[in-house]
């Protein structure tokens, strides 16, 4: 069933009331995931990290809360459906921190640098202040792992779009 582009933004505008953010849908899918996922919760099993979750209406989303995604590859495997594309960039976002971070606020935390296998975050040496962190965005995958160990919750993940609305 084939949903009208209004249908998904008054879905977004009703969750964006209860503040939670856009749905995060899984590694290389695109805005046709709806009309082409049948809802078998194949790539949500062969998920190892856990990330994928049922979303509403049955639909794969992506959620890092104890872990970040690392681009394996099994939901790609496990699909049938012709969902995923790996010539696609896995994910629309990527890092961006925020200023009640730790390190913003002078506490010395690099959670988010020790978890990035990526190394697109990292706190170049300053002198005369501490560290503070930088995102590379060339590097910056948006798998979400320094999201799931930031212990202030002060790395979102945000589409181009949503920086330059800022």
């Amino acid at each position: 069933m084939t949903h009208p582009p209004h249908h998904q933004e008054r879905r977004q505008f009703f969750r964006s009331l209860s503040g939670r953010g856009p749905v995060k849908r899984p590694p290389w899918t695109g805005d046709d995931l709806i009309d082409c996922c049948v809802r078998c919760d194949a790539c949500l099993d062969a998920c190892p990290e856990g990330v994928l979750h049922r979303g509403g209406g049955g639909y794969p989303e992506i959620r890092f809360v104890n872990e970040g995604c690392t681009l394996c590859g099994a939901c790609i495997e496990a699909c049938d459906a012709g969902v995923f594309d790996r010539e696609r960039r896995p994910f629309p976002w990527q890092a961006r921190i925020e200023p009640h971070c730790l390190a913003f606020n002078k506490i010395h935390c690099q959670a988010c640098q020790d978890a990035c296998d990526w190394r697109a975050i990292t706190f170049p040496a300053q002198i005369g202040r501490p560290p503070m962190p930088h995102v590379e965005s060339d590097a910056c995958t948006g798998c979400g792992a320094c999201q799931a160990l930031c212990p202030t919750d002060a790395i979102v993940m945000a589409s181009q779009e949503m920086a330059d609305a800022l």
